[in-house]
């Protein structure tokens, strides 16, 4: 009789304090995005403070599963703990696109009539291609844990095309942040009684966009080699850190318009694009 598999351990989950250790630094920054959630209500601190909760549950479930025999044999929970690390990126991703967009509005400058500019700025087609995204990387987890190789190998090609969906979208994220950026590089935003993260919240979202770009690279490049992609080593500090100094990030005071500002911005008519 065949002794049950630790697909945690097969899987590269050893560390126990790495993953308690990122659990708990997510939690003071899961308090504040809550704060900030009650006082301004803002879409992006609303979706930055399930993006922590998640990252809090998966980091828990991460070292229970490193801890415990018994529960690293147990596959549903594997397989829970990756879909909310795949799903969960989106909820990074997502705000970071929508930010830029919101600072665009809120700067009071005219819309940007190039075609592909357009594009890049639709709110909707952005989320159709994040739905495809995590519907690959759902769909790659769980056909990948299957004990039928074919299905394995199916599995494995549709969390590449998952995650390719996804690092597509952050390059978009990311050119528009810096078409952005280009315009307003000597907008105004010097004056010092501003929050911090109004006066540089240019600059801090290109710093989001270069740690997602990071995570996502290192994301593609192993996605065929599990055994790399897997490794703490590389996971870690390629993945994990730039995920949390992106939330960090996103916790400038300030950075974030609030729901007024957006509202005020939209009934000048200066720029009175939809806000969706």
């Amino acid at each position: 009789m065949s002794s049950p598999i630790n697909y945690a351990s097969a899987f590269g989950f050893h560390s126990v304090a790495g993953a308690i250790f990122f659990a708990v630094i997510y939690i003071p920054l899961f308090l504040w995005f809550v704060w900030q959630s009650f006082k301004n209500a803002a879409y992006v601190y609303i979706v930055m403070t399930l993006f922590c909760a998640m990252r809090v549950t998966a980091f828990i479930i991460r070292a229970l599963l490193a801890n415990s025999t018994t529960l690293g044999q147990n596959l549903g929970l594997l397989i829970a703990d990756e879909i909310l690390f795949s799903v969960g990126f989106s909820f990074l991703l997502y705000p970071a696109y929508i930010l830029g967009l919101d600072r665009e509005i809120t700067s009071g400058a005219e819309p940007v009539e190039f075609w592909l500019v357009k594009l890049i700025r639709n709110r909707r087609l952005f989320r159709w291609f994040l739905a495809i995204g995590t519907a690959l990387g759902i769909a790659g987890i769980n056909l990948a844990t299957d004990s039928d190789p074919s299905n394995v190998a199916i599995g494995l090609d549709l969390r590449e095309a998952g995650s390719i969906v996804f690092l597509f979208l952050t390059v978009v994220q990311s050119v528009q942040t810096f078409i952005f950026l280009g315009e307003h590089i000597e907008s105004g935003y010097s004056n010092d009684s501003r929050p911090f993260g109004d006066r540089h919240g240019n600059y801090i979202l290109c710093a989001i966009s270069m740690l997602l770009i990071v995570r996502e690279i290192f994301n593609v490049a192993t996605i065929k080699d599990q055994s790399k992609q897997n490794n703490e080593h590389l996971w870690f500090p390629l993945l994990a850190l730039p995920e949390w100094l992106a939330v960090v990030c996103y916790a400038a005071p300030g950075l974030v318009p609030s729901r007024s500002a957006l509202k005020m911005a939209a009934e000048t008519g200066v720029n009175s694009r939809v806000i969706i």
